[in-house]
């Protein structure tokens, strides 16, 4: 079962991972700046700064020190501080090298020992299931706000709508399989 757990979080991360890939491949540079409601909001560059910021304070040396870094500056995060989608892109990816690559040195008797985030223990079981709740949010908003932007031209993620009879038609032709994780 644990070595499942950790099979399936490098799953689910990739999968959202994904999600916030396909969203950005469809958005112009300008498209990542734009803040839907004004000041109440982030903009999808924004939202990308707090979420690198948070995967690399909370998985560098992830089993040693707590998950806040002291160098960690949370409130910049909201600022914007990148220019380019390029310069966007790198970041992004530089924040999910961390986490993959601390999950790829984590075994399944690690899952019992505790870490702290602010100075709180957790299981590291219940800390990488807190930051996928916490991932899955920022990206599904990522995912919200592109489809805000693109409109009618927004390409489905998913099953597009009215195509759910016709996917599950096609799905459920095929035998019955059983997927098994593989690893990243």
């Amino acid at each position: 079962m644990a070595s499942s757990f950790l099979q399936a979080a490098k799953m689910q991360f990739t999968y959202y991972k994904s999600l916030g890939d396909k969203t950005i491949n469809q958005l112009s540079d300008a498209d990542l700046f734009v803040k839907p409601a004004n000041d109440c909001t982030n903009s999808i560059a924004i939202i990308i700064q707090h979420l690198v910021g948070n995967m690399q304070s909370r998985f560098t040396n992830f089993l040693t020190e707590d998950g806040e870094k002291t160098w960690r500056k949370r409130d910049e995060e909201f600022d914007v501080k990148i220019a380019t989608k390029s310069e966007l892109l790198d970041n992004w990816e530089k924040g999910w090298k961390t986490l993959f690559d601390t999950l790829e040195t984590l075994q399944e008797t690690d899952l019992e020992k505790v870490v702290f985030i602010r100075n709180q223990g957790h299981t590291v079981t219940e800390a990488i299931a807190r930051q996928l709740c916490h991932y899955g949010y920022h990206v599904g908003q990522i995912v919200f706000i592109g489809t805000m932007i693109k409109g009618k031209d927004w390409q489905s993620l998913s099953i597009p709508k009215g195509n759910s009879m016709a996917y599950n038609e096609a799905h459920f032709a095929k035998p019955k399989t059983v997927e098994h994780f593989t690893k990243n």
